[in-house]
């Protein structure tokens, strides 16, 4: 029986709970340590007040922006996110909910689908790196993307090696053989549905990152290309304007929190930075992105295109993002949970739901463009914002 509508993403979550087996759930939530800046990102949001017009309001609001040079239909991109296993079509059931909305998708490099395959379901793709290996095996990676048809590439720094948590991390098998599906069978036979989609299929989770394989040999599992990136020393802001110089095309820094590792991206050549913390999973107790992002948007102005990527929950959530500087936010688990509750048709109706949000936020602002927006929107308390960084590095 096909799934009703979903009003809300909290509703989308809650199915995506009921549907998924524990551990995968949990492996959704993520966050580290105590929660701090999990819980930050979106109660940051609750604290921001919006300036309703009761009168001469827009009867018709555009949505439509622009980020790395790609047109999108409202200021929303697919963030880039590892192994979707929470259902068979992972990364290209994403995909072909983001073409049919008419917006870009970020594509892990950890992601279980190969690019080509994502490319094939929506040409707007930016292409999602960590710094691994070396400098010759990410020139291959580049070149791969540049191949297959990427529009630009993400690279991704803010995720340090911890994933602890105090409320528990999920068991997640290296592979799924005989073992892991003894071990883990207890959980799937109690989510029928989730079990009944791979069956039907003639498939099972596929825990392989397929486009970091190098010279043609097998893709690595997931924690083999985890092990691979710990093992790669951090990179130095020359290595990072060389990564810009040697793509040559449009280009995210993912990650950033402080005005002066803004101003450095904007150094290095970066055609756009995302102000994050990876979504609570990387440093616990940084501050929630959004606290953080007036700040840096001051900081660099116009030399470099800002997003914002967690938190986002809801349609006013992007209006407040985009009303304190972001030309656009990125959403992870929100759609994860759409993707889950009812595959490619869930995706597209947790993106529904954001678009009516922000229209209506729109009409209720008075505004009728997304670039008509301003920090006059927003109601934000004293001591809301957080400078980090601004007596240099």
């Amino acid at each position: 029986m096909a799934q009703t509508w979903m009003e809300t993403v909290a509703e989308a979550q809650r199915r995506a709970q009921k549907r998924l087996p524990p551990s995968v759930y949990s492996a959704l939530l993520a966050g580290h340590d105590r929660g701090i800046s999990y819980n930050d990102n979106m109660a940051a949001f609750g604290e921001l007040g919006l300036a309703p017009h009761v009168a001469n309001l827009p009867p018709v609001r555009e949505l439509g922006t622009s980020v790395m040079g790609q047109q999108i239909s409202m200021p929303v991109l697919i963030s880039p996110t590892g192994v979707q296993a929470v259902h068979p079509d992972g990364e290209v059931a994403v995909a072909r909910a983001a073409a049919a909305r008419g917006i870009a998708m970020g594509l892990s490099s950890f992601a279980s689908k190969p690019i080509e395959d994502v490319i094939a379901a929506n040409p707007q793709v930016f292409f999602q790196l960590y710094w691994m290996d070396s400098r010759e095996a990410m020139t291959q990676l580049m070149e791969r993307a540049r191949t297959a048809g990427a529009k630009g590439l993400i690279l991704t720094l803010d995720w340090t090696f911890s994933y602890g948590r105090d409320w528990g991390s999920p068991i997640i098998p290296e592979k799924v053989n005989l073992k892991a599906m003894m071990q883990f069978a207890p959980e799937a036979v109690r989510r029928p549905r989730w079990l009944w989609e791979f069956a039907k299929d003639r498939k099972i989770p596929d825990l392989t990152a397929p486009n970091i394989a190098l010279n043609g040999e097998p893709a690595p599992t997931f924690f083999g290309a985890y092990g691979r990136w710990m093992q790669t020393p951090p990179p130095t802001w020359e290595d990072l304007a060389w990564f810009v110089q040697q793509w040559g095309g449009p280009i995210m820094l993912k990650g950033i929190c402080r005005i002066d590792d803004a101003r450095r991206a904007v150094d290095c050549g970066f055609t756009a930075i995302s102000v994050s913390n990876h979504g609570g999973n990387n440093l616990d107790s940084t501050p929630a992105s959004i606290r953080c992002l007036p700040p840096v948007v001051e900081a660099v102005g116009d030399q470099i295109e800002v997003v914002l990527d967690g938190g986002i929950r809801r349609g006013s959530d992007v209006v407040k993002a985009v009303a304190l500087g972001a030309r656009a936010v990125m959403i992870g688990r929100a759609y994860l949970w759409g993707l889950a509750a009812n595959g490619q048709a869930g995706v597209e109706n947790v993106l529904d739901v954001l678009r009516m949000g922000i229209d209506s936020t729109m009409l209720g602002v008075a505004k009728a463009s997304v670039h008509e927006l301003t920090a006059q929107d927003v109601i934000v308390p004293q001591g809301f914002t957080r400078v980090l960084g601004s007596e240099g590095p």
